[in-house]
């Protein structure tokens, strides 16, 4: 069978798809003014599942449906305003979306406040309100929610210190395909919290949670690749890392990938490299990475 007729034929299996029915059905009955139609035609348009993917247009549904009173669609639009993915990036609109959405009865929406709060983005830190928040979403289902419970309760701040219980909640939000629940489960396994100590589990966690673009998760990996624990030790793999990560606005990768700069470790050496991303984890907080800067010069 030649090429063009081979594509032909997977254009016609495609067509016949059950999804792509159900993409047809979503978007006449969000045209009707069905806003929950509207938030899951929205979903399938950043994933580009059975349709074009289109990132704006789904920004544009997922404000229909927050404004019909959908929870889940305004946490969605608060992820788009914190990413900048369809939308400039506003963290203040963010915030806003996710608290609207979680008063809506958006687990996700309750969740991702959980996370402002913890980090004192926008709000005063609080970490038993965030405790609050994972709890409700959790308790619900939401896997996000129930991973940074996990977390809360492996380090006790906000929360009674329980690795059991810690260990029982990052690993269930793993297996869900939560990133931020793989991270925390690898952390247990580096140590031995609840769990059995394994570097290689960890660090088999920490890809995982990198694949699923959590920054944290990356740093993880390239830090164990880079030291060669739980895994053969690979510099250019780990300085791949580390760009992705900086990337990411992780200063602690940023103050990584220079030390490799120096050292001409994955990377050929560069000084002058090595101070541009010294500068950039200044840049973000680093203060280590401050501190060597005045030093050179």
């Amino acid at each position: 069978m030649t090429r063009p007729l081979l594509v032909a034929v997977a254009m016609a299996l495609s067509a016949c798809h059950p999804g792509n029915e159900k993409a047809k059905e979503l978007r006449s009955a969000c045209e009707g003014g069905d806003v929950t139609a509207c938030n899951e035609l929205a979903g399938k348009l950043q994933k580009g599942e059975y349709v074009l993917r289109d990132d704006a247009r789904a920004a544009v549904l997922y404000d229909r449906s927050c404004d019909g009173g959908i929870g889940d669609a305004c946490a969605n639009l608060g992820v788009v305003y914190q990413s900048g993915r369809g939308m400039k990036r506003d963290s203040v609109r963010a915030l806003d979306l996710f608290r609207r959405g979680c008063e809506a009865g958006g687990l996700d929406g309750c969740a991702r406040l959980g996370v402002l709060y913890v980090r004192g983005d926008g709000v005063a830190r609080d970490v038993p309100r965030a405790a609050t928040l994972f709890q409700q979403s959790c308790t619900g289902g939401n896997m996000i929610g129930c991973a940074n419970l996990g977390a809360l309760h492996a380090s006790g701040e906000g929360v009674t210190r329980d690795v059991a219980r810690a260990a029982e909640l990052l690993r269930t939000s793993c297996d869900e395909e939560v990133a931020v629940g793989c991270l925390g489960l690898g952390r247990l396994h580096a140590t031995g919290a609840g769990v059995e100590r394994n570097d290689s589990i960890a660090a088999a966690m920490y890809a995982k949670a990198c694949k699923g673009r959590e920054v944290d998760g990356c740093l993880a990996r390239g830090t164990a690749l880079e030291n060669g624990v739980g895994v053969p030790q690979n510099f250019d793999r780990a300085a791949n890392l580390y760009h992705e990560a900086c990337d990411d606005r992780s200063a602690e990768a940023c103050a990584r990938l220079a030390g490799m700069y120096d050292r001409g470790a994955g990377v050929y050496r560069q000084p002058a490299q090595a101070v541009r991303f010294r500068a950039r984890a200044c840049s973000l907080g680093h203060a280590e990475s401050c501190d060597k800067l005045k030093s050179t010069s």
